[in-house]
Formats: C-alpha cells, structure tokens, sequence
C-alpha cells in the first residue's frame, strides 16, 4: 500500500465506522504477520493469527486484510479505502 493511499484512507471524513470493528493496517514478515484493529468500543489492539477480539478470532493475516471467524461464518476484513 502506497503512502498516498494510506493519507487519503487516513483522511476521508467517515471512513471508520464507530461502531464496529475497523481494520488499520497489517505489518510484519508473512511469516507472523500482525495487524491494528480499532475495535467498537474505540480501542486500538495489536493482533495476530489466533488473537480473540470481541467478534471472533482472527484465522489468518496477509497484505489485503484478516479473515475473522464468528460462530462459525468466516470473514474478510480489508483495510479502508485499499
């Protein structure tokens, strides 16, 4: 991800929903890969492959987003704007 396409996401009025979870960004060798999760309540959580967040467990990071798992029902959360 280029560093205009992280300014324009980081500046777009609305583009973090405030009441769910909102994927920041993901970082670290594919390996371990790591991401920043801003959760509901406002909070901001460093995770990585297994982490438990309030709306599941996180099954898998790479370099377009996490896939969450929820009562059995897998998702793919992508950064905003990317």
């Amino acid at each position: 991800m280029s560093n205009k396409t992280v300014t324009s996401a980081a500046t777009q009025q609305g583009a973090l929903s405030k009441n769910s979870i909102t994927l920041l960004g993901v970082f670290g060798p594919k390996a371990d890969m790591r991401a920043l999760m801003r959760m509901s309540s406002g909070r901001v959580k460093e995770v990585k492959l297994g982490s438990r967040v309030s709306s599941g467990t996180i099954v898998a990071i790479d370099a377009e987003g996490i896939m969450l798992r929820q009562s059995g029902q897998t998702t793919r959360i992508a950064i905003p704007g990317s």
